[in-house]
């Protein structure tokens, strides 16, 4: 029981890290209906900005880490203004491709700039492991997924209770209707596109803080993309439950039978669910007429 409920813990850990970039998925989506597959590649560059500032400029980590975050919501917005804004009204695959194009980009930029080896950040994150009991957390693991939980609920009281969140609250309901009530569409485009921006950037800086960073960094947006499945694309408290859950079942599965059943039991879940519940456990079922 005790080496159950040690895994159980690492793998909440691990699925509260993906929350992060499951959150600028989300925010992303619920705000402009477009599907950003470039989310992956937007955390990996994110962390690599870090590690420019911090650790080949010399600035040191706290000046790096604004720094980092800064340059990825400017990425972000650089994004959405140059290579989707002229898009809008295009059909929404013309979107999701460009994304993709996106990404593709992003990924061969940092490789031709940081090469392919791993690159390890500073220690910003306690190493010393936490035992509760005769369980043992890794340390950095641990207090990962506490600032990922600081982020997350910091983002999520943004959300709720400013009047920016209420405008992308309203522009995900009805673009038409917030406009007419005098939002501006266009700022809450970049908004959310800003948002996500740091998301990522954070998510990526804590996982890479674990292993380190590579140009395939991104490829950790696969599991992202089964939390939001999962969870729905417009719920943003649903995204929070399925990225422990999906970090959960990926570690037990992968202590328990393997490696091999590690990348395919969670998804064949998320794949149960899609069938019975196309919208995801939390998400909204959207009516369009015709």
């Amino acid at each position: 029981m005790a080496l159950f409920l040690e895994f159980s813990l690492i793998g909440l850990a691990s699925g509260g890290i993906y929350v992060l970039a499951a959150l600028s998925f989300v925010i992303v989506y619920k705000a402009t209906n477009i599907f950003n597959f470039a989310t992956g590649e937007m955390m990996m560059l994110g962390t690599y900005f870090f590690y420019l500032f911090d650790t080949q400029l010399g600035f040191g980590w706290i000046v790096g880490l604004g720094m980092g975050l800064t340059s990825a919501a400017l990425l972000a917005i650089v994004i959405e203004r140059v290579m989707l804004r002229p898009l809008i009204g295009r059909p929404h695959i013309v979107l999701v491709m460009v994304t993709f194009g996106v990404g593709s980009i992003l990924r061969g930029f940092a490789g031709l700039i940081w090469g392919p080896n791993v690159r390890q950040l500073p220690e910003t994150l306690p190493r010393k492991p936490i035992f509760l009991g005769d369980i043992l957390v890794p340390g950095k693991l641990a207090w990962g997924f506490v600032t990922a939980g600081v982020i997350a609920a910091l983002f999520m009281i943004y959300y709720k209770f400013s009047r920016a969140g209420t405008a992308i609250r309203a522009t995900s309901t009805d673009q038409i209707t917030a406009e007419s009530l005098g939002i501006n569409i266009r700022a809450v485009f970049l908004l959310a596109w800003a948002l996500a921006g740091l998301l990522t950037a954070a998510s990526g800086i804590i996982t890479a803080s674990v292993n380190g960073v590579t140009p395939q960094l991104g490829l950790v947006a696969l599991n992202v993309l089964a939390v939001v499945m999962l969870a729905g694309m417009t719920s943003i408290g649903g995204v929070i439950i399925a990225g422990l859950f999906v970090g959960w079942m990926e570690t037990i599965v992968g202590a328990y039978l393997g490696a091999a059943w590690q990348s395919f039991i969670p998804y064949l879940v998320v794949l149960v669910v899609m069938i019975v519940k196309p919208y995801g456990l939390f998400g909204e079922q959207r009516v369009e007429r015709i």
